[in-house]
Formats: C-alpha cells, sequence, structure tokens
C-alpha cells in the first residue's frame, strides 16, 4: 500500500490535472446484499448499530452514509467518516476513524429511521490521495469540499429500510 500512496502522490506532484476519478471501489457488507433490505439491527427499531462494510481496491478512504429519500432536501446524512484505516475492513459498530456530524448535528453514526415507505441508504466511500486533516464538527458539504482535487476513486453500496412498525 505506501507504494501505491507515494506512485499517486508523485501523479499529482508531476501534474496529473485531469484525473478523473474512477468507479472501482467494491463497497459490500456481511448483512445485506447490493439494493438489498437492511436488517432492522442497524435502524430505529433495533440497536442502531453501523453495519459491517468490506472495501477492496481503496489506498484511503472515506465513507458518507446518505438517504437521498428523506423528506428534506438534500436528503438525510447518516454517517460521515474519513481517514479509514486502509485494511478494507470496517467492522459492526465501528467508532474507529475520525467520524463528523450526521444530519442531526452528532459525530458517528445514526441508525436508519424513515417516517414513511422504503428508503434508499447510500454507503459511499472514497479513496483519496491524502490524509484529512478537518474538524470532527465537519459536515457532508465540509467532507465534500475537503476531497475535493484528491478523489482517485469511489463506491457505493446501496441498502433499502422500510419500518416494521
Amino acid at each position: 500500500m505506501r507504494t501505491l500512496f507515494t506512485v499517486m502522490a508523485a501523479f499529482t506532484v508531476v501534474g496529473l490535472v485531469s484525473f478523473a476519478p474512477k468507479s472501482d471501489l467494491s463497497v459490500t457488507s456481511p448483512d445485506f446484499k447490493n439494493d438489498g433490505m437492511v436488517p432492522a439491527k442497524y435502524s430505529c427499531e433495533g440497536t442502531g448499530v453501523s453495519p459491517a462494510l468490506q472495501i477492496s481496491k481503496a489506498p484511503a478512504g472515506t465513507k458518507i452514509l446518505q438517504d437521498p429519500d428523506a423528506p428534506m432536501p438534500g436528503g438525510f446524512t447518516h454517517w460521515v467518516m474519513w481517514n479509514i484505516p486502509t485494511d478494507g475492513k470496517i467492522a459492526e459498530d465501528y467508532k474507529g476513524a475520525e467520524q463528523g456530524l450526521n444530519g442531526i448535528k452528532k459525530n458517528g453514526y445514526k441508525g436508519m429511521c424513515p417516517p414513511t415507505g422504503t428508503h434508499h441508504y447510500h454507503f459511499m466511500v472514497y479513496a483519496v490521495d491524502t490524509k484529512l486533516t478537518i474538524d470532527k464538527n465537519t459536515d457532508k458539504a465540509g467532507l465534500e469540499k475537503a476531497m475535493e482535487g484528491h478523489i482517485l476513486a469511489t463506491g457505493d453500496l446501496v441498502g433499502l429500510y422500510k419500518k416494521e412498525k
């Protein structure tokens, strides 16, 4: 992994100005399949812990969990996290890395709790070429701004959830 970081940094230094991010990261979960239902355990009806995720092909990463179906402009952000270790495994109820502000202005994961119907939850991962040095009170917009010009690859895992009660 260290060589990859060095190579990416060298490319940046020599001026690859128009490097376009590739969508080649693989984001999976042992807890649900892409476009499948997320178990209630990870919602407001369960314990509300974050599901386990596995990321492959990520030299460094940042993750955001977004609910675009929420009844508010831009959707609802459930999880903002950056500087994730590069082993590609994010354990259930993960407390590591640096975690920013979710949609209720608290650090960490906020369990899914759609008011009506089935919502789509995007676990978006970004491989970046630098360690991000941003405040823990950074929200989704601030994280996206900090990543500008540093995104090497992206990946997305979509989970569905509908309240049972």
